[in-house]
């Protein structure tokens, strides 16, 4: 397939498993072209225009030609210049590497990450918290966030890929989207009582299995296994760790008993433990493996023949 259509397939596919619902993203996207329509002539030059149909600015074609044929793919949670060494390597010994597919955002991906924190607010807003005390937690992370990133060396894996001649893209809110959907449905299907029931459902995902089998496993870090475990948030997308004030919210206006996140800063943690709400630590890798393998799953269906998909970086395929 061609790499646009690669590309539009994740975007697509993302949006069709957001957990704000299809109509808050297409509200969104209209802001967005607004925002567009709003500005000066000149300043219409420096806007990304991508961001008028995808609402993921944590996602990109990084380099290539869109009209470029892929038939195979390098695939990894981090793609920095080791791997896209590894790449070049990989075809000097014959293997059709077509495209390198990072998850984690590199290039104008990384940059964008703050863009996408936002939809953290209507997710909170799903779980009873009120939309304007949503917004009002996430505005300064988000602002911290962007911070963070002002002196990050964004384009050394895009340039490495760029002067060998790779094509390349990350697909990071997308593949979220899909493990976050995929585990809420889940939970929300099952009804754990404890969070060791929990744990146990999580142990029946093929990724998480193996993730435990190489010391990665599943890890309650509040609350304990015996504890009930009450409603289940699947806490996974959005970009990075949102609001550590957010646990005071929930426990006040929901009755999330128990989070599942891939990781959680120790303040985080802290305010957790503090309002009584369970975490358990489904793993980064093996989450983010999960979701690039739905990602992939779905990209297969809108494919006339399937990738040849070559793992590294932490990654592992399993359909589902």
């Amino acid at each position: 397939m061609k790499l646009r259509k690669l590309y539009d397939a994740c975007v697509t596919h993302g949006i069709s498993v957001d957990p704000r619902g299809k109509a808050k993203v297409k509200k969104y996207l209209a802001k967005q072209k607004k925002a567009y329509d709003d500005l000066k002539e000149d300043a219409r030059n420096r806007f990304d225009m991508e961001r008028l149909n995808n609402p993921y600015s944590d996602t990109r074609i990084l380099f290539g030609d869109p009209d470029t044929d892929i038939k195979g793919v390098l695939v990894g949670v981090d793609m920095e210049v080791g791997e896209i060494v590894l790449a070049d390597r990989l075809r000097e010994k014959g293997e059709p590497i077509d495209l390198i597919w990072a998850h984690h955002p590199e290039g104008t991906g990384l940059t964008g990450l703050g863009g996408v924190m936002s939809m953290q607010a209507d997710i909170l807003s799903g779980f009873g918290v009120p939309i304007n005390a949503a917004e009002g937690l996430m505005e300064p992370r988000i602002k911290e966030v962007e911070r963070r990133l002002l002196p990050t060396n964004a384009m050394r894996a895009v340039d490495a890929a760029r002067l060998l001649g790779i094509p390349m893209i990350c697909t990071h809110t997308p593949a979220d989207n899909c493990v976050a959907d995929h585990l809420q449905k889940l939970f929300n299907r099952k009804k754990p009582d404890t969070v060791g029931d929990v744990l146990n459902a999580l142990r029946k995902i093929p990724e998480y299995d193996e993730a435990e089998l190489h010391g990665m496993g599943l890890k309650v870090v509040a609350g304990s296994e015996k504890r009930s475990a009450g409603r289940v948030f699947v806490d996974m997308t959005g970009g990075t760790s949102g609001s550590e004030k957010a646990f005071e919210k929930l426990a006040q206006t929901s009755d999330i008993g128990t989070i599942v996140a891939m990781h959680i800063p120790e303040k985080h943690r802290e305010e957790a433990e503090k309002n009584h709400i369970s975490v358990v630590i489904a793993g980064h890798m093996a989450s983010d493996t999960l979701g690039m393998n739905l990602l992939l799953d779905a990209v297969d269906k809108a494919a006339k023949k399937k990738l040849k998909v070559i793992n590294c970086s932490g990654f592992r395929r399993y359909k589902h």
